[in-house]
């Protein structure tokens, strides 16, 4: 993400594990810098990304995150996803078990997220990053 008034790259996200067979994908590698995180900013690039994937018609959108891992955690919570569990033992990361929680969207509840996302980002105040409500 780039701030196109300053030139500086304040974060990145990314689609990872996308399934097109199955209608599933998941947003990840996401490092949003401090000027962005918590902040409206992060809420809209995060509404860009999920309506791209409910607007080409996946059925699914995940986040994992390390279960042990508290703001990520809280993130996928305040973005409107609903917990589903945690994966025990997922993974061994830098030679330590890693427990993994679960997140999700579906289809039939974006729908109501975007309404709400909608009436947050008002549209006379969705300009950041040079992006405008029309370039949706």
């Amino acid at each position: 993400m780039i701030d196109k008034a300053t030139g500086h790259v304040e974060g990145r996200q990314s689609l990872m594990d996308v399934s097109s067979a199955y209608g599933n994908a998941e947003i990840g590698h996401i490092l949003w810098g401090p000027r962005i995180v918590g902040t409206r900013v992060a809420t809209e690039v995060f509404f860009l990304m999920a309506d791209y994937v409910f607007g080409l018609g996946y059925r699914r959108y995940q986040w994992r995150c390390n279960a042990r891992n508290g703001p990520s955690r809280r993130a996928a919570e305040r973005f409107g996803y609903t917990y589903e569990g945690t994966f025990r033992k997922h993974m061994v990361v830098k030679g330590e078990n890693r427990d993994t929680a679960w997140h999700s969207i579906l289809d039939e509840e974006w729908p109501r997220h975007r309404a709400a996302y909608e009436r947050w980002l008002q549209p006379d105040m969705f300009i950041y990053f040079g992006l405008a409500w029309s370039d949706l």
